[in-house]
């Protein structure tokens, strides 16, 4: 038997592209580079964590004596970015030359810091466990003070970063008086978020180990970061 003729048909499916520009042409993903992709994200987000908490560590181990404090937490603040964006290696190396410049500029407006805090604590726990008119006289003014307080202090850490090598703690307060001037709602939603953390810490003092630093610098690195304004992209139609 003669057996049937067998014919292949072969038709072009190639996508020509029109001269008014139209039509796309697809691109197929090699294989595995979403997986890949998404290593590399969770990679990198690791690291960032990985480097904020051994500035954590090295914050509080620095913090423990009382004029190295506040100088520690102004050298946190201003490689937190770095930290973030994982741009600049040698971050230990920045973060112990951040700390010397501090304690060269700061030491002692940052012990005043420290003793005027430790002041304002202990008028709070006192005033809110006494009694009589006067309690509710003395908690009126300072719970607005220290709400005050907080939110210039908040702002000076959002200052740090772009403050100069001959920065004074005048010309830094000066900056974080307009930055509170211009900002105040964000301002005023970190003054929140602090005593929130604060109310915490004081029921788990061991969150104070793992945040006692960081806290403070993200709440001011959060707020100074700039709007982000809406472009065409944005709009769907």
């Amino acid at each position: 038997m003669r057996s049937p003729d067998l014919r292949v048909i072969v038709r072009d499916h190639t996508i020509k592209g029109r001269p008014d520009g139209t039509r796309r042409r697809s691109v197929a993903a090699p294989p595995g580079a979403g997986g890949a992709g998404r290593t590399s994200a969770v990679l990198t987000k690791l690291s960032v964590v990985g480097d904020l908490l051994m500035l954590q560590l090295v914050f509080v181990v620095l913090s423990l004596g009382i004029i190295t404090l506040f100088p520690a937490a102004f050298a946190l603040q201003r490689v937190l970015a770095d930290a973030i964006s994982q741009d600049k290696p040698k971050l230990l190396r920045r973060y112990f030359g951040e700390f010397r410049w501090a304690m060269k500029r700061f030491w002692l407006s940052g012990f005043g810091l420290y003793a005027g805090a430790v002041l304002l604590a202990f008028g709070l726990s006192f005033w809110a466990f006494a009694g009589g008119a006067a309690r509710v006289f003395a908690l009126v003014v300072l719970i607005p003070l220290t709400g005050m307080i907080l939110g210039l202090y908040l702002s000076g850490l959002a200052v740090l970063p772009r403050a100069g090598d001959d920065a004074t703690m005048k010309t830094v307060f000066r900056s974080a008086n307009l930055f509170l001037l211009r900002r105040p709602l964000p301002v005023a939603g970190g003054v929140v978020v602090l005593l929130t953390w604060f109310a915490l810490a004081s029921q788990v003092p061991t969150l104070l180990v793992v945040g006692s630093g960081l806290v403070p610098a993200l709440t001011a690195y959060a707020m100074s970061r700039p709007r982000r304004e809406k472009t065409s992209e944005d709009v769907s139609i």
